[in-house]
């Protein structure tokens, strides 16, 4: 007996779209909300954040406190909102600027090679010799608590992973075809490496920089849980769960801000994924 051979069902294009962009959107929506959660804080917490009515102190998640009160009766939500506001502009802080001082270098010592690219990878190799979250705990202790001096110290760590990612990818477009024609065109070295490699060799570099603000984000939390990242009375999310960490009963405390660290970071990882597979030319044509 002969029968027809079943043939496997053809996802349709918006299954496809969903199965590789449906997350990166769900991640691109997150990040969306809490930036503007960050920005419109001021007009949507019922309290300011530093208010203290003691008489309320450690109220359970109420229709007058959504999220409850901490240990000084502040609200919760309140703090929780504003602390969007620190924790965003830490992470976006640390990753922009340690992406462009590691981008820079990591091009420069591609391009120039020699005793400048011994010595700038060096540089390099010597800062990755420490474990970035104690050399970060070292320098934020030795210059003292506060948003600024935290955000100093997770850039003294942040930067060369982006230099030798850099460095790499301007290695493989140095020798390029287009490369060694504007060479023999005779243009300035600066003007290849912004009008030729750079662009080219930017689109890890972006991926990275999308899946590391949420690691930068979670750095800086735990600065501030070890006492290390704002000054109180600052609302910033590790903080609010260091304040919670011996409340046990209490748990709405650390709950909430714990979860807003875990959303956001989800998000992050979500969108990087997302642009990631944009990217790659592979990922696409599937």
């Amino acid at each position: 007996m002969s029968g027809a051979i079943a043939l496997p069902a053809v996802p349709s294009r918006r299954s496809r779209l969903w199965r590789r962009y449906g997350l990166a959107g769900f991640g691109a929506g997150i990040v969306l909300a809490w930036i503007l959660i960050a920005l419109l804080a001021p007009w949507l917490s019922p309290y300011p954040p530093d208010f203290v009515e003691v008489t309320n102190r450690l109220q359970p998640p109420s229709a007058t406190h959504w999220l409850g009160t901490d240990a000084l009766g502040r609200d919760c939500f309140s703090r929780l909102l504003h602390g969007a506001r620190v924790s965003l502009l830490a992470g976006f802080s640390v990753v922009v600027l340690g992406a462009g001082f590691g981008t820079l270098l990591g091009m420069v010592a591609a391009y120039a090679r020699g005793w400048v690219d011994e010595a700038l990878m060096r540089l390099t190799d010597l800062v990755l010799c420490f474990p970035p979250i104690i050399l970060a705990l070292a320098i934020a202790a030795a210059l003292g608590i506060g948003t600024t001096n935290t955000i100093i110290a997770m850039l003294v760590v942040w930067w060369p992973k982006f230099a030798r990612l850099a460095r790499a990818l301007a290695l493989v477009q140095r020798g390029q075809e287009y490369v060694e024609a504007a060479v023999v065109l005779g243009l300035k070295p600066a003007r290849i490496l912004g009008r030729h490699i750079v662009p080219n060799a930017v689109g890890p570099l972006v991926v990275l920089v999308t899946l590391d603000v949420g690691n930068a984000i979670i750095t800086f939390a735990g600065l501030s849980f070890l006492g290390l990242g704002v000054v109180p009375p600052t609302p910033e999310w590790g903080a609010m769960v260091a304040e919670g960490r011996e409340l046990v009963e209490q748990w709405w405390v650390a709950t909430f801000p714990g979860l807003a660290i875990l959303t956001i970071v989800l998000g992050f990882n979500f969108l990087g994924d997302g642009v990631r597979d944009w990217l790659d030319p592979k990922a696409r044509s599937r």
